[in-house]
C-alpha cells in the first residue's frame, strides 16, 4: 500500500511501495478483435524518497532470504552486456535450474533490467512474453508489423512496447486463425461442467425462500459513477451522486416507512450499519444496493478523520458463498432494513 489504509492497518509490516504514477504500469486490451493492443506506460513522476517499486521490494526480500543472489546474476549480466542474443541463451540455460525458474521475474529485473532505459527495469518481465507471443502466433504478429525470424520479431515487439508512448497493436488476427485457438475437436466449445449439473436441476425448484428475518436481497458493492476505486476518498470530489446511500425502491421505502435521505439500520447475518436511504425507481421491490469503495477513512481539514459510507465487506459473510469457487455472494446478501428511533442515528 502507498498509504496507511484500512488494509495496511491489518498487516504486520507495511513496505514502502511507490504509487502507480512513479513506476511503469501496463494495461491489457486482450479482447479487441481483430487488433489487440498493449500499453506500457512510463513513470509519470519521480519516486518519492524512501519508496520502492514492487520488483525492488520482491528482489530484496528474496535476496535476504538467500533464494537468489549476485552469483546467479553475474553471468547473466555479462551476457546481457554482449547483446540480447547471448542473453537469451544464458537465460534459457539458467532457467533449467528450478530454483531460479521460481524467481524468473526477479532474475530478469536484476539482469536484463539493468540494460533498459532509466526507470524501466521492471519492464524486463515482458521480454520473454514478447518472444513467446511471436513464436506461437507468427502470422498475427507479422500482420501487426512484427515479422521476420522468431528472434528478430520478438526483439522488435519488445523494443516497440518498451519505447512507445502509446498503445502498441501486437496482434492482427483473422477469423480462421481465431477459431483455431479453440482446441477442442472441430473447434467446438465444451459447455458441460459436471459440477454444475446439480445446481442447474435446482433451478426448476424456483428461488429459495428468504431467510427468516431477512426479507431483502442486498447487492453489496454496486459500481456507481463516483465509487469505482478507493484512491480518491474526499467526498468533495463526488459531484455526480449522493455518496454512500442505500438505494431501495419506492414500494420498499413505503413499507419500511422511511423517506428519502432518512438514516436507517441495515442488518445482515454478518453485521449492521446505519446508512441514508436513496429512493430510486431503478430498484426492484425486495432489492437493495450499496456502492463499492466506501466505508473508508480520509483526512479532513484540521487533520481530523472522517469515514464516508459503509464498507460492503463488513456486511458480507464468507459462509454464504459459491460452493465451487468459494466466492462470497456479494450481490445476493440477505438483509433487513429498520427505521431508527427518533434521535437514535449516530
Amino acid at each position: 500500500d502507498v498509504a496507511m489504509t484500512e488494509t495496511a492497518r491489518e498487516a504486520h509490516y507495511v513496505l514502502p511501495a511507490s504509487s502507480q504514477f512513479e513506476k511503469p504500469e501496463a494495461t491489457y486490451f486482450n479482447l479487441d478483435f481483430p487488433r489487440n493492443a498493449f500499453h506500457l506506460r512510463h513513470p509519470v513522476l519521480p519516486a518519492r524518497p524512501g519508496t520502492l517499486a514492487e520488483p525492488e521490494i520482491h528482489a530484496r526480500l528474496c535476496e535476504a532470504l538467500g533464494v537468489v543472489g549476485e552469483a546467479d546474476y553475474a553471468p547473466l549480466r555479462e551476457a546481457a552486456a554482449q547483446g540480447r542474443m547471448p542473453f537469451a541463451g544464458a537465460f534459457l540455460q539458467a532457467m533449467a535450474d528450478p530454483r531460479l525458474m521460481k524467481v524468473a521475474p526477479i532474475v530478469l529485473y536484476r539482469t536484463l533490467g539493468t540494460t533498459l532505459p532509466e526507470g524501466m527495469a521492471a519492464a524486463a518481465l515482458y521480454w520473454p512474453f514478447a518472444h513467446q507471443f511471436v513464436q506461437e502466433n507468427p502470422e498475427a504478429a507479422a500482420r501487426a508489423g512484427f515479422g521476420g525470424d522468431p528472434f528478430t520479431a520478438g526483439e522488435k515487439l519488445f523494443d516497440t512496447i518498451l519505447h512507445a508512448k502509446t498503445a502498441v497493436v501486437f496482434c492482427d488476427e483473422d477469423w480462421d486463425a481465431s477459431w483455431k485457438r479453440v482446441r477442442m475437436p472441430e473447434q467446438r466449445i465444451n459447455l458441460a461442467i459436471p459440477e454444475l449439473f446439480g445446481e442447474i436441476a435446482k433451478l426448476a425448484e424456483g428461488p429459495a425462500p428468504a431467510p427468516e428475518g431477512f426479507p431483502f436481497v442486498l447487492s453489496a458493492g454496486e459500481r456507481r459513477s463516483d465509487t469505482t476505486n478507493t484512491i480518491i476518498r474526499n467526498p468533495d470530489s463526488l459531484a455526480k451522486e449522493r455518496p454512500g446511500t442505500l438505494r431501495m425502491s419506492p414500494v420498499d421505502a413505503a413499507n419500511v416507512g422511511c423517506s428519502d435521505g432518512e438514516v436507517v439500520r441495515l442488518t445482515t447475518r454478518r453485521g449492521s450499519a446505519e446508512v441514508p436511504v436513496e429512493i430510486s425507481d431503478a430498484m426492484k421491490p425486495g432489492h437493495l444496493s450499496l456502492p463499492n469503495g466506501q466505508g473508508l477513512d480520509y483526512g479532513a481539514a484540521g487533520h481530523s478523520t472522517r469515514r464516508l459510507g459503509v464498507a460492503p465487506n463488513e456486511l458480507t459473510s464468507t459462509t454464504d458463498r459459491d460452493f465451487l469457487a468459494g466466492t462470497p455472494w456479494h450481490k445476493h446478501v440477505p438483509a433487513r432494513v429498520e427505521k431508527l428511533a427518533a434521535g437514535a442515528a449516530s
